[in-house]
């Protein structure tokens, strides 16, 4: 058994199958499978089942994968020790948001970091349940994620929190509930809603406030991209759920954001990483730089 066995382990409960471990690594996928066999004949107990036509792991192979990444997090922490990474300040970190969040941080975060150390951009919007996968590809992935969510799987990724941010009604200007301050739920029981495609974080936003009014919303739309959904929203079209910091650059020409006054809607901004990537000095420091600017757009101070 080796760290190199472990991490193809690790791969694969992250990506899903051996085609698409064989992929990332650039290798056949029967080469992935012989090196899952050499480890397997280390192991007493299965680490790999069928689920149809996909391999994935038993519990075995879940508590196994978590330790190869104690593994390699001891590694790279025992290399720093010694000087090996202090000095990489070159080393590219790979950074994943999703789009809001990407729109509001990428460049407060360029300007931050003063291009030491160079980052690596990506945007990615997954349903809740695939975010810790990205870290497969990413040192930090920035995520999100509601309240009532399952919280990210500690045992796969270290989670730093970057805000806690409000969700707002978005209606065109020229909306009669425009005028008011807030509003209450009931002010939207029979307005036609854009939202995002199911299984996505914001979904469960309109089914919670669905049942706070106790009936089914007209949902007309399923648009993921917010800059999309403010052009609908400004037409006239429809109403939305926007959040109120990262969306703020959108809730100009023709649309506004207005609170729920009885109901507190809310999302948590995460950044996500692999224990053993947070043992690289680079990406701590990007970690640290994307606190700040998460901070300074959400108007406070970084916690402690």
């Amino acid at each position: 058994m080796d760290a190199v066995h472990l991490r193809l382990l690790r791969d694969l409960r992250d990506r899903g199958s051996v085609a698409a471990v064989a992929a990332a690594q650039h290798v056949s996928a029967s080469a992935v499978s012989q090196q899952l066999a050499a480890l397997q004949a280390h192991v007493p107990v299965p680490l790999t089942t069928r689920r149809g036509r996909t391999l994935a792991l038993t519990p075995a192979g879940e508590a196994l994968a978590a330790a190869g990444t104690r593994v390699d997090e001891a590694l790279i922490a025992a290399r720093e020790a010694v000087g090996a990474f202090l000095d990489a300040r070159d080393r590219p970190v790979r950074v994943s948001a999703f789009h809001s969040a990407a729109l509001a941080l990428f460049g407060p975060l360029l300007r931050e970091l003063e291009e030491t150390p160079p980052v690596h951009f990506s945007d990615a919007d997954v349903a809740h349940r695939h975010f810790p996968g990205l870290t497969a590809d990413h040192d930090i992935v920035v995520a999100h994620r509601l309240a009532h969510d399952e919280p990210w799987p500690a045992d796969r990724v270290a989670t730093v929190p970057l805000l806690e941010e409000p969700l707002d009604i978005a209606l065109p200007a020229t909306h009669p509930l425009a005028r008011r301050g807030e509003l209450r739920s009931v002010d939207l029981a029979d307005e036609r809603w854009v939202s995002v495609h199911d299984g996505f974080p914001l979904a469960g936003v309109l089914d919670h406030l669905a049942a706070h009014v106790g009936r089914p919303l007209d949902v007309a739309h399923r648009i993921n991209e917010f800059s999309v959904t403010a052009e609908v929203v400004r037409a006239g079209a429809a109403v939305a759920v926007m959040p109120r910091i990262t969306a703020t650059p959108l809730a100009v020409d023709g649309l506004v954001l207005r609170p729920l006054a009885d109901l507190a809607l809310v999302r948590h901004v995460d950044a996500l990483a692999r224990p053993d990537a947070l043992a690289y000095s680079a990406v701590r420091r990007v970690l640290t730089a994307l606190r700040t600017v998460s901070a300074r757009a959400a108007g406070g101070s970084v916690s402690t």
